[in-house]
């Protein structure tokens, strides 16, 4: 059985479109204009126990929405979901010992207290016992290397360790479905693989499920060899990662090296695809899959060619081009 099944899940939200003005604020007692916006709109996906997901899309394509919905915090306009076999927004006890929300920009420890008290007291609150408890937070420390920080207030700690003191909170009662929701958002790039290397090592162990958010691709590429897209709320692919880059990029980069680069004009190399960068004595030129091999053995017959390399493109610029359309 799927841990997370979504079915035609839509949320709608109302707004009121207030007039500008003393004289439409009066109106407004009276008579109200209001905007419908649809975050999320007839989504589908399962998930299987253990898997490790990343969950796509620019800002306000409805991300953040659906898992608040698998988390119970918000009513779906229409639509199903199951957790764990639980209806989300049902909210029963047993399925909310079974799960974890992180929001990356949002704090569930105690600003003004140590760390440590605010774990002891999830600790209590999920009814673990002490023993359990020491043994669970002195592995997770040690590998996000802040024990020596436990004592320490929460107003204290940098971003990057307040970030892996709530992944400690989320995953202290080891929860089977975890949702993240922009994990690493403002850390260094050390704070970062700190973090992903967490994760990973927690989700191979636990076997835990996990729906992951992220607007760094260094972060999917890491983590997920399955990823869904939605954008305006809508699912627009679901799949292996790098499906993207056969589906969506029909092109590779060619760079090459040339021995007598100032002979070669841009009208020579834009026979053999699109010129995309001019540096020195390189040259990348974008050329079709499906011409590569055929481009290739003629820059190599025709041209002065020293060296020569075939790239494919950025996963990153792939997706920032699907975002645009």
């Amino acid at each position: 059985m799927p841990a997370i099944e979504v079915s035609g899940l839509t949320k709608e939200f109302r707004t009121y479109k207030k007039t500008p003005g003393f004289a439409g604020s009066f109106k407004g007692l009276f008579h109200r204009k209001y905007d419908q916006t649809v975050a999320v709109n007839n989504v589908s996906f399962s998930i299987e126990p253990g898997e490790l997901v990343g969950f796509l899309g620019p800002n306000g394509a409805g991300k953040t929405t659906t898992l608040k919905m698998l988390a119970g915090l918000l009513h779906p306009t229409s639509g199903s979901a199951k957790v764990l076999g639980y209806t989300p927004w049902q909210r029963h006890n047993e399925y909310r010992r079974q799960f974890a929300l992180l929001l990356g920009q949002k704090n569930q420890l105690w600003w003004d207290l140590p760390a440590r008290e605010s774990l002891e007291l999830n600790a209590k609150i999920y009814g673990i016992a002490s023993r359990q408890f020491e043994q669970t937070l002195g592995e997770m420390t040690e590998l996000l290397d802040v024990k020596d920080k436990l004592n320490v207030s929460v107003r204290e700690l940098s971003l990057g360790e307040r970030m892996k003191m709530e992944l400690i909170a989320s995953l202290l009662h080891k929860p089977k479905v975890l949702l993240l929701d922009e994990p690493t958002i403002g850390l260094d790039v050390i704070s970062q693989k700190n973090v992903r290397e967490f994760i990973r090592t927690h989700n191979a162990k636990q076997k835990t499920t996990i729906l992951l958010t992220s607007h760094y691709m260094a972060d999917i590429q890491a983590l997920c060899d399955r990823v869904i897209i939605i954008d305006h709320g809508k699912l627009f692919f679901d799949g292996r990662l790098n499906e993207i880059v056969d589906r969506f990029a029909d092109f590779k980069l060619v760079t090459i090296q040339s021995e007598s680069a100032e002979n070669i004009s841009q009208a020579n190399l834009n026979c053999y695809g699109e010129l995309v960068e001019r540096k020195n004595d390189a040259f990348t030129v974008k050329v079709k899959r499906d011409r590569v091999i055929a481009t290739c053995k003629s820059l190599l017959d025709e041209l002065p060619v020293k060296d020569i390399d075939i790239q494919e493109v950025p996963i990153e610029d792939v997706i920032r081009e699907i975002f645009k359309r």
